[in-house]
């Protein structure tokens, strides 16, 4: 076995036994355990599961990727994904935590007073975290079948095995605990390679500020200026300056990523763990800072991660990489499938530009950016090793929060909330860890055959979270006379404008406005890309619900007094969680 193989197994079955012996230890004994971890669980520790909740495959692994191909225009992800979370913390949880509900159908049905409410509530949370979930799927296949040398189906079984032990053991107890170890995992496994390139690039060891700094090699110019020469000459778009379409589009992506991270259940069932309001808030705090020292890494990884390929395919010299003399990396991602080189000239090396006629590398998949990077850049093998790990903690952690809301979701909301209202404890809890098993079957057949409108991007995810949920809320929590008819119209135009809308261009999932992913497509209204029309679904989510408001009755003077409760400063209670 050689060394990289055996650092990759240490590390990867190190940290799994690590969850399951967390998942053991924190196994859930009751409903409350299951879907809320007792709501004991500290603010400093909840802000880490947080971080580690929302910082998934698609942080670790594809938000970095996004960057180094997409250069300016990829900086969407990081002001939506962190602006949301501010949304978030500022706006919805504090207010909701008060409240002291399990979930968010829960938090709808009782201030909609409207069992209806609850239901779309439930089927907008499922269609969202089943659609997120999958990218988290792919996630996990990645890692696995590059890093333990499986073929990319394998990984998908063994990720799910692992998701299945500590998830349907632990609930949300288990999960939590798990996730403050995945945390620790992913965020060092994401600094200590951006601390060695940032040094070996620039001569500063701290990532952040090695982005601005001139190369090491002595001739003083700036990293990102040498990046735009080189993608420049290679008929790419400026890196500094590239755009995602229209600043129309750059805009819409930006909040419909924000208010849909706002709105993503997942993240929000982390506040109830915690025992009152003010430790909610707390948390929120906390995990602001815990998801800052990953993500204001990510733009010097995604930019030095670019500087590198470009430079190991075409080196400063000028000569093209001879395809026999390619490194082991390449090698090695050519077998997953997921980097595809083509002679087209048939002169022996490897033409990498932007006119996709001449273009010989026919596919570079976005994802394998960060877990390819130590390799490209000749770090020691226990890095790679590390990343590898961190990838697979990313993917797992929030796989299992999406997988929880969904599980309680139909559990706790569909069949203890109408169904079948006297169920006993014991048998909401069985209730619970079945359709989470089942929840994990779904997530993996999903993975495995992605349907077309969601398998290219979890921003889809984000646009149905924002034009259903997070409205919704906003309407709940800030103004008193919404009532149940209004906030259900509002809900299904919202979601089902923007399903229309996806649909209809199903298949062009693409960015629009990049050489490498497509062009603008004529008929997007505005010039609004699928996964951007989120902010135009929640537009209309909004526009519907006040018309309806405004024709119909005001909520009645009891639910008005419950709103202006939760949202009272005083007379705080740490809310016990009644069913």
């Amino acid at each position: 076995m050689d060394e990289l193989r055996l650092y990759t197994y240490i590390a990867v079955f190190g940290t799994f036994g690590l969850y399951f012996a967390i998942a053991w230890w924190a196994r859930a004994g009751s409903t409350s355990d299951f879907y809320a971890a007792g709501g004991g669980v500290t603010p400093l520790q909840n802000g880490m599961a947080i971080g580690a909740d929302w910082m998934s495959a698609a942080s670790f692994i594809s938000m970095a990727g996004l960057i180094a191909f997409l250069g300016y225009g990829g900086s969407v992800f990081l002001m939506g994904w962190t602006g949301g979370y501010v949304l978030l913390a500022m706006c919805l949880a504090p207010y909701m935590r008060k409240h002291g509900k399990f979930t968010v159908p829960e938090f709808i049905g009782d201030r909609f007073y409207s069992q209806t409410a609850r239901t779309v509530a439930v089927i907008c949370l499922i269609l969202a975290s089943l659609t997120y979930i999958i990218g988290q799927m792919k996630g996990v296949g990645v890692a696995f079948s590059r890093f333990l040398e499986v073929d990319y189906d394998m990984g998908l079984y063994i990720g799910m095995g692992v998701v299945f032990v500590y998830s349907v053991l632990g609930g949300m107890k288990g999960i939590t605990y798990t996730q403050i170890a995945q945390y620790c995992v992913l965020i060092t496994a994401y600094t200590i390679p951006a601390i060695f390139i940032s040094l070996e690039l620039t001569g500063n060891p701290i990532p952040q500020l090695g982005l601005g700094s001139t190369l090491a090699d002595g001739s003083g110019v700036y990293l990102l200026d040498k990046l735009d020469m080189v993608v420049t000459d290679l008929g790419f778009k400026e890196y500094t300056t590239a755009k995602l379409g229209s600043g129309i589009n750059m805009f819409a992506y930006t909040m419909s990523l924000m208010i849909g991270t706002a709105g993503l259940p997942h993240v929000i069932m982390r506040f109830f763990t915690v025992p009152s309001v003010k430790a909610a808030r707390q948390s929120a705090g906390y995990a602001l800072v815990f998801i800052a020292l990953l993500y204001t890494v990510a733009p010097a990884v995604g930019a030095m991660a670019r500087f590198n390929l470009m430079n190991t395919i075409e080196p400063a010299a000028g000569e093209n990489l001879v395809y026999e003399e390619r490194p082991q990396w390449f090698k090695d991602w050519e077998r997953t499938g997921l980097l595809k080189f083509e002679d087209k000239n048939g002169d022996g090396k490897i033409q990498y530009v932007a006119d996709k006629e001449a273009n010989e590398m026919v596919k570079v998949d976005r994802d394998i950016m960060v877990l390819a990077n130590p390799s490209i850049a000749n770090l020691p093998n226990w890095v790679i090793a590390l990343v590898a790990a961190g990838g697979l903690a990313a993917a797992l952690s929030t796989a299992a929060g999406l997988l929880l809301a969904i599980s309680s979701a139909i559990s706790h909301d569909l069949m203890k909330g109408m169904l079948t209202p006297d169920m006993s404890e014991k048998n909401e809890l069985m209730a619970g860890r079945i359709t989470m098993t089942l929840s994990i079957l779904l997530a993996g057949y999903l993975g495995l055959n992605p349907p077309g409108f969601a398998a290219g991007t979890v921003a889809i995810a984000f646009g149905l979270a924002a034009s259903s949920i997070f409205p919704a809320l906003m309407m709940g929590i800030f103004s008193r006379n919404m009532s149940s008819k209004a906030a259900i119209y509002g809900m299904i135009s919202g979601i089902g404008v923007t399903l229309l809308y996806v649909f209809q261009h199903k298949g062009i999932m693409f960015i629009p406005g990049t050489s490498f992913l497509g062009g603008m497509e004529p008929n997007w209204f505005l010039g609004i890309s699928p996964n951007a029309f989120g902010v135009i679904g929640a537009l209309v989510n909004f526009g519907v619900a006040f018309i309806v408001l405004k024709s119909g009755e005001e909520a009645p003077q009891e639910i008005k007094e419950m709103v202006d409760n939760f949202r009272s400063p005083h007379g705080e209670v740490a809310a016990a969680h009644d069913h």
